[in-house]
């Protein structure tokens, strides 16, 4: 497999880092429209999909008014057209999912389940589809995440950890690592999709797939308060999503798919303060020894990955 630079390595490490601390507001986000509005996990979804597909589309349109886009290389058509139906399913059900896993259990536990579990899908998935090898920082640093997510979920009474919420955060959970894993595809051979491409494509199926039901959930919110409802999911369109998500698949591109999925463990760690600083969740004991045990996964294995360049 081609080896990619340590500054490009560097760089898609920062790009992750810097997605996983925004998507870390979207829980909260969506946690205070839940209680503004009567809008649920389906709706709060297809309209990311949507709004956010647009704000890219309407970018791209002004950008290459002022400067036009060097043509470049695609992939077969089959290719990216497995690419993109791939990844906008999976990112439809890692966030329907991870939002439904919020309303039912809670931000802080919400997070922290989907984050800690995507590791051990994503490692698997690379394992199997990709050939790649996590190494022992890799197996270190799966252990780790595999350890917080234990102890996070046995240490916990019932009334913290609801177990509907954890079989939705592990659903969501399944559908980043897929995400986490075509991301890294696309890219491990020099000749895949372009970021922008890959993310507006993935939302339009993502917009397509998330219609239906939440056309049954209702589309439109019935709120007291629509100013709050419409300003929440304007952020959350556009600094999480279509900001986010490109700096994301970048990151992905050039960076080992279990490693990305570690270093995005940092999006519990932000959703975890915000929850109990904004939503006046409380911690527990094990809620916090399961965080810093995957905060100490994603420490280890960036250092590791900053260091190796992927098929060392």
């Amino acid at each position: 497999m081609p080896r990619t630079a340590p500054h490009s390595v560097r760089r898609g490490l920062a790009a992750l880092a810097f997605a996983g601390i925004t998507w870390g507001t979207t829980g909260a986000a969506v946690e205070i429209v839940y209680r503004s509005s009567d809008l649920g996990p389906m709706a709060v979804s297809f309209w990311r999909f949507l709004s956010g597909m647009a704000l890219l589309v309407a970018a791209a349109a002004l950008l290459s008014a002022l400067r036009p886009r060097p043509s470049t290389p695609r992939p077969p058509l089959r290719r990216r057209l497995a690419l993109f139906a791939g990844t906008g399913i999976g990112l439809a059900v890692f966030q329907t999912a991870y939002f439904g896993a919020v309303q039912a259990t809670g931000l802080a536990v919400g997070t922290i389940v989907t984050l800690g579990a995507a590791p051990l899908f994503t490692a698997a998935g690379g394992r199997i589809f990709l050939g790649e090898g996590i190494g022992r920082g890799g197996t270190v640093a799966v252990g780790g995440a595999l350890t917080g997510l234990a102890v996070l979920v046995l240490g916990n009474e019932p009334s913290v950890v609801r177990p509907d919420g954890v079989a939705l955060a592990l659903l969501s959970a399944a559908g980043y690592a897929a995400s986490n894993v075509l991301g890294r595809w696309t890219g491990r051979d020099g000749a895949g999709e372009d970021p922008y491409t890959l993310t507006v494509w993935s939302f339009g199926v993502g917009a397509a797939a998330t219609l239906p039901l939440a056309w049954a959930e209702g589309l439109l919110p019935a709120t007291a308060e629509p100013g709050r409802v419409v300003l929440l999911m304007l952020y959350v369109a556009t600094v999480t999503t279509a900001f986010a998500y490109p700096l994301y698949f970048a990151g992905a591109a050039v960076v080992r798919a279990a490693t990305a999925s570690v270093v995005m463990l940092i999006e519990p760690v932000s959703a975890a303060v915000l929850a109990v600083l904004l939503l006046g969740e409380r911690l527990t004991a094990a809620t916090v020894s399961g965080t810093v045990l995957l905060l100490g996964a994603i420490a280890g294995l960036a250092v590791a990955e900053s260091r190796l360049a992927p098929g060392d």
